[in-house]
């Protein structure tokens, strides 16, 4: 591997270390309607994101839930002892994409039948840390 090559890595690998990523594959849950939770907390400070969705109605809100606090475990491995409130974190990013979709028959009048697709998604989440910066 070259020299410039192997420097870009470098950079590329420290700063991934700021952020932690968590995944959901295979959400069985339709990708418009998981995306209207994650356009909800996108930008959101971590901890008003866990209140958001906790208290939300939808149903997909559980999923993003559980997937954030996935994140928070994520980062407090790496920080063992700093407390999250302390650390300035955020969702820097969170998307959906659509999954597999499973394709199904639902009889219909007179002999005809519908096509039912079943669809699900695929969303990944980041938080990173705001630092201030002191001037």
């Amino acid at each position: 591997m070259g020299a410039r090559k192997h420097n870009k890595a470098e950079e590329r690998k420290a700063a991934n270390k700021s952020f932690f990523v968590a995944k959901a594959q295979s959400v069985p849950t339709s990708p418009r309607k998981m995306r209207l939770v994650a356009d909800l907390v996108r930008g959101m400070k971590v901890e008003l994101a866990l209140h958001a969705l906790q208290f939300s109605a939808k149903e997909a809100s559980n999923r993003v839930y559980k997937l954030l606090r996935s994140a928070i475990a994520n980062w407090e491995a790496k920080n063992e002892g700093a407390r999250i409130e302390d650390s300035g974190l955020y969702i820097q990013e969170i998307f959906v994409d659509a999954g597999r979709m499973l394709k199904r028959v639902q009889p219909a009048p007179q002999g005809r039948a519908h096509r039912v697709r079943k669809r699900s998604n695929h969303v990944t989440l980041v938080i990173g840390s705001r630092t201030r910066k002191e001037e």
